[in-house]
């Protein structure tokens, strides 16, 4: 249970700070909405450093689904474990999904564009082509898994002084390769806001969740080195 608690409250972080960046950036009338894609890429990047630091010594600090299966497949963690980790992540993305929206809720009814709400909960393509779409998750997946595999080795370990090669990972990809889908990598912290952003009330309205767009999740699962 200590590992599931770990899970819901550092994936719970990443959500708060990672999505708390992009809602600051994108919604209206917050002292950031005039930042860019550095200031998202960075914050989570940082958000991923806290996240990590913090549960690290309590349950390894996976928060992603993705790297529980690479984790499982590597043989560093039981397969046994391995519902009740995903189950604590995607609970711990709707938590902090929940916070954001809580904490921007009077910016979430200044802004009018729908589609930038949207975004403060969940990825989208910035060309809709689902097959390029696939692979760009899956290859920022297999980024984020294999050089996180490699910090789980014995002679590097995977601990609360490992946060800051983590961080730097998420920021590398982000500003690499995030452009294309918006760097999901993780089914967790993507279909946990989605669900998020589908039954709470928005003020001012808000569009479709669009769970038509499923294929990074999918190509995150997919995504892991076997």
């Amino acid at each position: 249970m200590e590992s599931f608690h770990g899970e819901v409250i550092g994936t719970a972080l990443l959500i708060l700070l990672g999505n708390g960046v992009v809602a600051n950036v994108v919604l209206s009338e917050t002292k950031a909405d005039a930042a860019d894609w550095n200031t998202i890429a960075l914050g989570w990047g940082m958000a991923v450093f806290v996240a990590v630091f913090s549960v690290a010594a309590i349950s390894g600090a996976h928060l992603n689904p993705a790297v529980s299966i690479g984790l499982a497949i590597a043989g560093k963690l039981r397969w046994s474990l391995l519902p009740g980790y995903v189950i604590a992540q995607f609970l711990g993305a709707m938590l902090g999904a929940f916070l954001v929206w809580l904490f921007y809720r009077p910016h979430f009814a200044k802004t009018r564009d729908r589609d930038l709400k949207m975004a403060a909960f969940c990825t989208s393509p910035a060309i809709r082509d689902l097959l390029s779409n696939f692979m760009c998750e899956s290859m920022g997946t297999s980024v984020l898994v294999f050089a996180v595999l490699q910090l789980a080795q014995p002679t590097v370990g995977l601990g609360a002084l490992d946060a800051l090669p983590v961080g730097l990972l998420v920021l590398a990809i982000g500003l690499s390769l995030g452009g294309t889908t918006g760097y999901a990598i993780n089914p967790a912290r993507d279909l946990g806001p989605r669900l998020m952003h589908t039954v709470l009330p928005m003020p001012g309205g808000k569009r479709d969740s669009d769970w038509s767009y499923a294929c990074p999740a999918v190509s995150r699962l997919q995504g892991f080195p076997g």
